[in-house]
């Protein structure tokens, strides 16, 4: 099934469908790939998104349609990624916050200049870094080289724990950080 229908859902039901799927990434004729397992869900209905104020030029690719990757810069140092889900001109986007690497590990530890272990991808700046994800990367549609997404079976919802969500100042009560177990 193509991910833009999978994904064309509400964003909490996206979320934790993305859990279990594997990023695939082709730099330098190397292949890094990993699983997904914490991601954080935002929607324009949520204070502490994005999309919260309306449709922007730095926003625009969460209004685009679901399966592309919505990339955005923070505290003057990190890229952090996001998958577009929901429905064309809601604006909403899962926060990849974790991956379990599967492939490649040596190429991720080396662009994590060394710090590997359980913190190689283990956060979302942590995950871009790892993957070479940057804003070039933003807009990109997630079924093309040179990064893919690839869905898995969905993961049983005894296997994923809710909490509210990390780092944020506005709706930090809000139970959208998702975590497979």
């Amino acid at each position: 099934m193509d991910i833009r229908t999978v994904l064309e859902s509400d964003v909490v039901a996206a979320a934790k469908r993305l859990l279990g799927c594997v990023l695939e990434r082709e730099v330098d004729n190397h292949i890094l790939r990993g699983r997904i397992v914490e991601v954080e869900a935002y929607d324009q209905t949520d204070a502490a998104s994005h999309s919260y104020k309306g449709k922007t030029e730095r926003t625009a690719v969460m209004f685009g349609p679901a399966g592309y990757l919505y990339v955005y810069f923070t505290y003057g140092m990190h890229y952090c990624c996001n998958v577009v889900v929901g429905q064309e001109g809601e604006g909403a986007a899962v926060l990849i916050r974790a991956v379990e690497p599967l492939k490649g590990e040596d190429i991720m530890l080396q662009n994590r200049h060394g710090r590997g272990g359980d913190e190689l991808a283990n956060g979302p700046a942590k995950v871009c870094q790892a993957f070479g994800i940057d804003k070039r990367l933003n807009g990109h549609d997630l079924r093309e080289l040179p990064l893919r997404l690839f869905l898995g079976k969905p993961v049983e919802p005894q296997r994923i724990t809710a909490t509210p969500r990390i780092g944020i100042s506005q709706a930090k009560d809000v139970p959208w950080r998702f975590v497979l177990l």
